[in-house]
C-alpha cells in the first residue's frame, strides 16, 4: 500500500517537474499581465499558498480513505 503511495508521488513530483521546465520555456515568449501583477502586489504568494493547501487536503483525504479503505478490507477478511 505505502509502495503504490510512495510510487504516485514520485510519478506525481517528477511530473510537476517536467510541466515547471516546460512553463520557463514558453512564460520567455509571452508576457501575463495577470500573473506580473499580482507578483508586483505580492499576493502571488497567497495564491501558491492557497492552492497547495487545497492540494494537501486532497492529497491527505485520499491517503485518510485509503487507510479506512484497507481497515475494512482486512475486516472482510
Amino acid at each position: 500500500m505505502y509502495t503504490k503511495i510512495r510510487s504516485l508521488s514520485l510519478l506525481a513530483g517528477s511530473w510537476f517537474l517536467a510541466m515547471a521546465v516546460h512553463a520557463q520555456d514558453s512564460a520567455a515568449t509571452k508576457k501575463v499581465e495577470m500573473a506580473d501583477r499580482f507578483r508586483a502586489d505580492g499576493k502571488i504568494y497567497v495564491v501558491v499558498a492557497v492552492l497547495t493547501l487545497i492540494l494537501l487536503g486532497l492529497i491527505l483525504y485520499v491517503v485518510r480513505l485509503d487507510r479506512k479503505i484497507g481497515r475494512l478490507e482486512k475486516e472482510i477478511k
